[in-house]
């Protein structure tokens, strides 16, 4: 039986007054790809940034690895190493060498031993055909270059969940590639578990072992990869599908 690795349970998000995330529930098993789609403002990417803190939400609950997540800026600190994010920003450190921005977490945060974490990094960067930037600085970088590093970092802090939002959302076309390459790589080999928000369609549809189909903060299908873009269950979920030419 698959392993649950995850459970939301009524999740509400609230700016002010205004409600941006409505009962969200569902539940994601070790190793599959869960995918978050639907048009911009549906609260995917709030959503995304509630199940590592950071963004409050309202009311219900987050179970990771069968344990009721408590959210306290301590816990999440503690959970952010088990539950890596990637963003569509790259957040390295300008004045950090791309090396220095790898070992960062595992170093301080871990505290594990530095030529350990060095030799890692040396051969995540070589998986990535990046080892000739190790000293390089992020402004030395390609765009799709600095995504590979960023998602680098977040691996070498050995996540069990990784979130990736818009990734490829600012890069050039020709850049995108690459990146997707990594992740579907992620998926194909390492069986990483993995909650991504894309655009990407046909990137999703070779990806997704589960898609939630979001519009104004409610799921408004959760259905199976495959089943989802080839008999969508909502007059809704068509015309997404159609709108975005696939």
């Amino acid at each position: 039986m698959a392993e649950k690795i995850l459970e939301v349970e009524d999740l509400n998000k609230f700016y002010g007054n205004k409600q941006v995330l409505h009962d969200i529930s569902f539940s994601l098993n070790k190793g599959d790809v869960l995918t978050l789609l639907g048009p911009s403002g549906s609260g995917k990417s709030t959503l995304l940034r509630c199940l590592n803190g950071l963004e409050e939400f309202k009311s219900g609950t987050i179970i990771f690895e069968g344990k009721k997540v408590i959210p306290t800026a301590k816990n999440w600190q503690q959970l952010r190493q088990k539950i890596g994010m990637v963003f569509q920003s790259y957040d390295l450190f300008p004045n950090m060498t791309v090396l220095e921005n790898i070992l960062l977490g595992p170093v301080k945060v871990q505290k594990r031993p530095k030529a350990e974490v060095e030799k890692e990094a040396k051969a995540l960067l070589k998986r990535v055909h990046l080892e000739q930037y190790a000293n390089s600085y992020p402004r030395q970088l390609s765009g799709g270059q600095k995504q590979r590093i960023a998602i680098i970092r977040a691996l070498a802090l050995h996540p069990d969940l990784m979130l990736f939002d818009e990734v490829t959302a600012s890069l050039d076309p020709e850049m995108v590639r690459g990146v997707l390459e990594l992740i579907k790589q992620l998926s194909d080999e390492d069986h990483m578990t993995m909650i991504i928000v894309t655009h990407e369609m046909n990137f999703a549809k070779q990806i997704a072992d589960q898609v939630l189909f979001l519009e104004n903060g409610t799921i408004v299908e959760d259905t199976p990869g495959k089943e989802f873009f080839e008999h969508p269950k909502t007059k809704r979920a068509e015309e997404f599908l159609e709108s975005m030419e696939f």
